[in-house]
């Protein structure tokens, strides 16, 4: 008789990606369960492991199952299938994390709180009603809480609450939405509220110090409130007088404040809201979303919260204790950062009450630790897409794939809004955004920064890439970590970082306008055209530099900037002429000072900024001498041609090694516009159009087809817009940044990016 051979198989399955904290062996057990196989789901140090025996015809849906309808936060990168022979396997299990050697796992991010634990929060029949800690599979804290990989309860802050019967029963059973949800609590055996003093005293405990907080901010309190990832400063968005008192507190004298409001009907009464808006502040990384303020809607708020601006950082409840504060409060709160200006954001009790004593008047707090802090991720549409202008919560440390990939790397970024990144096998870990490298706290916070994204990555770096500034803190980092260090010219990184994000193949031509940057050339730079090969690169066109008369002073004071521009233009008769607010905001001691610094090219360094430029438009047009916060005098330009169109002015291409873009020709317009008294808001939309008319100009010359955006100038979207739409008409595919920021916020991954054209470079 002729045997039959036996028709099941057995695979060994390898998952990669988010796959861990995402609901994923419970997924696989039910899927697994449904189609009658065996084997077993385990999580690993690279990821998810499964062996799976059935039939053929079952194996083949097990499979599709895995890679078409995962778990819905879960993102599969990669599957890997071997063929093993079958034991008999009837009976699907779960098993404890395998230890692996290799490349860590991706955690995923931490989730807004799902509508279904929402819903339980207010049921009064619910064990968890009124529970500011409830989470399940689909939402809650993630890396957050991370102490360690594989996520596993005991690698977690959760370590030190050990799970009441109930919630262990739901912990165990793979049919309930909690299975190994690690931060699995309730209020027996979870974290607790307590209301402080600023002091250290006790006001109260559990639900009676949520309500306690809640009479205190509707009385006008400025309440420091222990978050997800750190302390956030809250006060009622429509009391005039206790926003001002945060701004005196804080240092923060016009910088807009982000407001929580407390569903997406009330944050609709505010502001216009799109579709994609919509979906993008209901979404699970539930950022604080810029968006445009509904006409006489504003008025609901205080005029402290954003003066003068058009928009509005909106953002929604994302943590039970968030839904339980405002649902109590009703009615739009200002949620900002805690920390004072420039330092990081504070995320230990304790240390709150000393860095934050002066600034809040209560606190309200809990006892599950903050494994590293993480302020709210910001973003805005664009171009019908998110753009990413903060990468945060909610959004790291989902990696970033990199082709080709980048040899074992660690990148440090700059030295404002830092962020450091590590390359993983195809993909690099940028850290959170840790801020601007300026005091003890952001310092501390870059160093556990760079052992983060080291202990994802499961391998430490043999080189470093830095930026070419030696004066950054990241900079000195490098060089003192005792690895081989490669420095990448800052305006490169820019470019390559939309260029890893996007994977664009080489060559490209890369525009990168922002600040200030460390040329190649020992100059300034700021507002450059380069065009990026394999293995190297060169500077095809800038701006017409032109003089920073203080130097970093210029960056503080768009006014400056504006008499180094028109200096360039009209020369000793710059300093008759009162009737340029740029001149006549200084006194005539201060106008000699600067006159002799131009005249003797003392501390005047000569930049090709972009960013200079826009501020020094902005002085001249009378939208903003002095910044209060980085970036004030672009955005009020701007904002004052918000939903005016105008054609550009006139300017120049001067030939050259490298083509320089004269703007002298659109400064004589502009000053004769401001003399005949057109308005502000139409010169500004002529000024911002020409800049966009310039970039595809050059990038016509040039005659590369494909263009790379970066640089904080594009977080300017007249610019952006612009200047993708102009090249698009041009035939010119434009790339530009959108999961990954184009401020200085990507130059890491830029860097990393980099690593793969520099192999063989000397390092030093």
């Amino acid at each position: 008789m002729k045997r039959t051979e036996d028709p099941r198989r057995r695979l060994r399955i390898e998952i990669e990606g988010d796959v861990q904290g995402v609901g994923f062996r419970p997924f696989a057990w039910r899927t697994a369960t449904g189609l009658a196989i065996g084997g077993f789901v385990s999580n690993t140090n690279r990821g998810v492991l499964i062996e799976a025996e059935s039939t053929d015809a079952g194996i083949t849906d097990f499979l599709r199952a895995i890679e078409d309808d995962p778990p819905p936060h879960a993102v599969v990168r990669g599957v890997t299938v071997s063929e093993l022979s079958p034991v008999g396997a009837t009976v699907f299990e779960i098993r404890d994390s395998i230890a692996t050697t290799g490349a860590r796992p991706s955690i995923a991010p931490d989730l807004a709180t799902c509508a279904a634990c929402v819903a339980e929060m207010f049921d009064p029949g619910n064990r968890r009603h009124r529970y500011p800690f409830i989470n399940c599979t689909q939402c809650g804290p993630r890396y957050s809480i991370l102490r360690a990989t594989p996520y596993d309860r005991a690698n977690t802050t959760m370590r030190g609450f050990a799970l009441c019967e109930a919630c262990a029963a739901e912990y165990g059973d793979p049919h309930d939405r909690r299975f190994h949800a690690q931060p699995n609590a309730c209020p027996v055996c979870g974290p607790q509220l307590a209301l402080w003093h600023p002091d250290g005293r006790e006001a109260g405990r559990h639900d009676a110090a949520l309500l306690a907080a809640a009479d205190a901010v509707r009385a006008g309190a400025i309440l420091a409130l222990k978050g997800l990832g750190g302390f956030q400063l809250v006060v009622d968005a429509r009391n005039e007088d206790a926003v001002a008192r945060l701004r005196t507190r804080k240092r923060r004298a016009r910088k807009p404040f982000a407001v929580m409001f407390p569903d997406i009907d009330a944050a609709g009464t505010v502001c216009s809201l799109s579709a994609d808006e919509r979906a993008l502040l209901l979404g699970a990384a539930a950022p604080i979303l810029l968006v445009a303020r509904r006409g006489r809607g504003g008025d609901a708020l205080a005029h402290a919260v954003a003066p003068g601006n058009p928009r509005l950082g909106v953002m929604l409840p994302y943590t039970g204790l968030h839904h339980l504060l405002t649902h109590a409060l009703r009615f739009p709160v200002v949620a900002t950062s805690g920390n004072l200006a420039g330092e990081c954001i504070v995320f230990d009790e304790r240390e709150a009450l000393h860095r934050l004593g002066g600034l809040a008047d209560l606190f309200l707090v809990h006892d599950r630790p903050i494994a590293r802090p993480l302020d709210d991720s910001v973003s805005q549409m664009a171009l019908g897409r998110e753009m990413v202008l903060r990468r945060a919560r909610g959004h790291v440390p989902r990696p970033v794939r990199i082709d080709p990939p980048p040899p074992a790397t660690l990148a440090v970024g700059g030295h404002l809004k830092s962020c450091v990144a590590a390359a993983v096998g195809e993909s690099a870990i940028l850290s959170q955004h840790v801020g601007d490298l300026g005091s003890a706290s952001a310092a501390s916070a870059f160093a556990a920064a760079v052992n983060d994204v080291q202990m994802l990555g499961g391998a430490r770096a043999e080189r470093v890439m830095r930026d070419v500034h030696p004066d950054y803190a990241s900079t000195r980092f490098a060089l003192n970590c005792g690895l081989p260090t490669v420095a990448v010219q800052h305006h490169l990184a820019h470019v390559m970082a939309c260029v890893a994000e996007h994977r664009m193949p080489l060559p490209v031509l890369g525009i990168a306008w922002d600040g200030t940057g460390a040329g190649a050339d020992g100059t300034v730079w700021g507002g450059e055209f380069l065009l990026a090969a394999p293995g190297g690169w060169q500077r095809v066109a800038s701006f017409r530099p032109f003089p920073l008369p203080g130097g970093e002073a210029a960056v503080r004071e768009p006014r400056r900037a504006a008499l180094g521009l028109l200096t360039d233009l009209l020369g000793d008769a710059l300093w008759e002429r009162h009737d340029l607010l740029p001149v006549c905001s200084f006194t005539a001691r201060e106008r000699a000072v600067i006159r002799r610094m131009l005249d003797r090219g003392l501390n005047t360094p000569r930049s090709s900024s972009a960013g200079r430029l826009l501020d020094a438009l902005s002085s001249i047009l009378g939208l903003c001498q002095c910044n209060d916060f980085e970036g004030e005098a672009a955005i009020a330009l701007e904002s004052a041609a918000s939903g005016l169109s105008a054609p550009g002015y006139p300017f120049d291409i001067i030939e050259g090694d490298v083509l320089r873009l004269d703007w002298r020709p659109m400064l004589v317009t502009v000053l004769n516009d401001v003399a005949a008294g057109r308005p502000v808001g139409a010169i500004a939309a002529a000024a911002q159009t020409t800049l966009c008319d310039m970039a595809v100009a050059v990038a016509r010359r040039v005659g590369e087809q494909r263009v790379a955006l970066g640089g904080g100038c594009f977080q300017n979207r007249r610019l952006l817009e612009g200047v993708v739409t102009g090249l698009g008409a041009a035939g010119i595919e434009a790339r530009w940044p959108q999961q990954v920021p184009p401020n200085d916020g990507g130059l890491a991954l830029g860097q990393l990016r980099w690593a793969v054209e520099s192999i063989g470079m000397e390092a030093n």
